[in-house]
């Protein structure tokens, strides 16, 4: 029964002299149910001006108990009771069971203490009426529902995610499928997004995922790329609550229409590549956001058109560079640090200091105390090594420009002749040829020990007598034989006479004898 006809019921039976028939008549109920009532009513002994004070609970306990105002049943402390239920394991069965033990006389069943403990709920679980400013906030989340695509490769089949995002006072929405929920596929969403709104948000409100966010709880932390995003495009993140869907209502509300209108729609079709599901999604989504508002003059498209498009901050000029952070590392004392198996050179004097290294497609960066120390191209050769030379001591420099062509030069500047000496160090090997450095920069150390006018006649002599090697260069320095002049014919010496000696007479007889 309807509280306003109960109510008028109860008014005719209190304050008139009609029947039970005339009064039936007047409020199109039964006559037993008019006497019923009326049975109950004289119970109570209760007036009309006291009835009428009542609302409409109140008055519903009055028609149907037989003792007037008094309930029935007792009622427990529903606020102590929600508070137990908190705990996830506490079974509500349980207190049901202590609150019955009390009195089993005057205590409700349990589908009426549910029941009731529902209707309590009701009165305190509110919700504030939000209103969002053009271009305030934009709420972002992933569909539950997902689509599919058959790899034409492979004939498998790959589940892809749906991206959505809405904006705050048009409610104008974005959708857009990802292969996952990665951190990669998470940022190049929020790109597309943002140049599909052409325009930046203040504020944008995300679920905790761990693209998005690293660390819940009283103290969030952004992820760090999520963040680098945010400065970029110059919005504020600011996650919703865990486990509080309220905190991004617009958002739930643009996943439950894009399940509706686009993700329902395009399950009765099969995509062969990602690029097609998204095209689909390109097809249906400007109607969606076409279709008029129940509550609100026009649609989600001419809200945004007429007021929020111009509200939003314009983008960036130059396009947002995502990269990977990588852990932290240490500087080993050859001042190179590892990024996929590939080495990368840092200043000398950060050995033993703490980096971070951030990745991109085509770029690694290195980072000491938020400052960027190091930037090399991105190479893909395993076990490999990129080294800058202003990285390097001065040492070290020195040694690493120790090459054939160095030693060339620096031979050039001296004689054609130690150029002869030098180039037969690295005769048949190759240009880096460790034998080969070694031999020249002992030649240099030759050349500043015993200056450099001996040594290059000692190179001059070495060339004469067709002997191109170090230790050539050396005996002739060290046997100062680089101020003689050597040459190919030798004089044969005259030998002192004595008995032991027979000369070549005896020998010319002693041939003839043999003859």
């Amino acid at each position: 029964m309807k509280p306003s006809t109960l109510r008028e019921l109860l008014r005719l039976l209190l304050s008139t002299h009609f029947s039970n028939r005339h009064i039936a008549q007047l409020t199109q109920l039964s006559k037993t149910t008019v006497r019923r009532y009326r049975s109950r009513i004289n119970k109570s002994e209760c007036c009309w001006e006291e009835v009428k004070q009542l609302d409409d609970p109140a008055l519903f306990r009055l028609a149907s108990s037989s003792s007037g105002l008094k309930p029935e049943k007792r009622a427990p402390d529903w606020s102590q009771i929600h508070k137990l239920l908190q705990d996830k394991h506490q079974c509500r069965l349980q207190i049901w069971e202590e609150y019955r033990r009390i009195n089993p006389d005057d205590a409700y069943c349990y589908s009426q203490f549910n029941k009731y403990y529902r209707d309590y709920r009701k009165t305190i679980d509110l919700c504030m009426r939000q209103h969002y400013e053009p271009g305030d906030v934009c709420f972002v989340d992933y569909a539950g529902k997902r689509l599919s695509f058959v790899d034409s490769a492979t004939g498998q089949t790959q589940k892809v995610e749906l991206f959505v995002g809405v904006l705050g006072y048009s409610q104008l929405i974005f959708c857009m499928a990802t292969v996952s929920q990665k951190q990669e596929d998470w940022i190049y969403a929020h790109e597309q997004m943002l140049k599909f709104y052409r325009g930046t948000p203040r504020l944008i409100i995300p679920d905790n995922l761990k693209s998005a966010v690293t660390k819940t709880g009283r103290f969030i932390t952004i992820n760090r790329a999520y963040q680098e995003l945010a400065d970029h495009y110059g919005f504020v993140v600011e996650p919703a609550r865990v486990r509080r869907p309220q905190d991004k209502s617009l958002g739930e509300i643009g996943v439950l229409l894009v399940t509706r209108w686009i993700t329902t729609v395009l399950k009765r079709r099969q995509f062969f590549a990602l690029d097609e599901i998204n095209q689909a999604i390109k097809v249906l989504l400007p109607a969606l956001n076409k279709r008029n508002f129940k509550r609100y003059e026009g649609c989600r498209q001419s809200r945004f058109d007429e007021t929020e498009g111009s509200a939003l901050q314009p983008l960036p000029a130059q396009p947002f560079e995502y990269g990977v952070w990588l852990p932290a590392q240490t500087v080993p004392g050859d001042y190179h640090i590892y990024v996929y198996n590939h080495a990368y050179s840092v200043p000398y004097t950060l050995a033993g200091a703490k980096v971070e290294v951030k990745v991109s497609h085509q770029k690694v960066e290195i980072f000491h105390q938020h400052h960027r120390v190091a930037i090399h191209p991105r190479s893909n050769r395993k076990e490999g090594a990129t080294t800058y030379p202003e990285h390097r001591p001065t040492q070290h420099q020195a040694y690493a420009n120790q090459t054939r062509d160095y030693f060339i030069n620096w031979a050039k500047e001296q004689s054609a002749d130690v150029l002869a000496v030098v180039t037969a160090q690295f005769e048949n090997l190759p240009e880096h040829s460790l034998k080969g450095i070694r031999a020249c920069s002992k030649l240099q150390k030759l050349c500043r020990h015993y200056g450099v006018q001996r040594f290059m006649n000692a190179c001059t002599c070495v060339t004469e007598i067709h002997s191109l090697t170090v230790s050539s260069v050396h005996s002739i320095l060290q046997c100062h034989l680089d101020g003689q002049q050597i040459t190919e014919t030798t004089t044969q010496h005259k030998l002192p006479a004595h008995s032991n000696v027979r000369g070549a007479s005896y020998y010319a007889d002693y041939e003839g004898h043999l003859k």
